[in-house]
């Protein structure tokens, strides 16, 4: 596992060959490393990546919670959707709070957006990596796409 400093704290991120397999919260001092996962994150922190192409594989969880990761991989950069939402787009609208659960066992955070779920009108609620790195994040995406529109 590779770790990665950040903004939010340190990363653990796993790979195996160039796939990325899960990315950590919180992790201690570890091996750092030049590989493409690394320097996208790099990237994404400072602003210069909104879209991540390194290769990423979502093992594990039920069906419904691989529904809800691919629903949540769509999302694009800056933007926000609810868990009432996604539950819809699946075909169950009062599955909110499983989208939720879903949400908290993504095994890719960042990278598998998870931060840009929020709940009704926009309310700041649960993260796996706790509400102050979700609203971190939030921030830098809305910062980087208002640099980027008004130059």
């Amino acid at each position: 596992m590779f770790v990665v400093e950040s903004p939010i704290g340190p990363l653990g991120v796993a790979v195996e060959g160039d796939v990325v397999v899960g990315v950590r919260f919180g992790m201690g001092p570890g091996p750092s490393a030049d590989h493409p996962a690394v320097e996208q994150l790099r990237a994404y922190f400072a602003g210069e990546l909104t879209g991540f192409t390194v290769p990423f594989e979502l093992r594990g969880g039920s069906e419904f919670e691989r529904a809800v990761w691919g629903e949540i991989a769509a999302i694009p950069y800056g933007e926000m959707i609810t868990y009432g939402a996604i539950a819809t787009a699946l075909g169950d609208p009062g599955a909110a709070r499983a989208v939720g659960t879903a949400c908290n066992h993504n095994p890719i955070p960042v990278i598998v957006p998870c931060h840009r779920v929020v709940g009704a009108g926009g309310k700041m609620v649960g993260f796996g990596g706790g509400l102050e790195r979700k609203r971190k994040l939030l921030e830098l995406e809305a910062r980087v796409a208002l640099t980027r529109a008004w130059g």
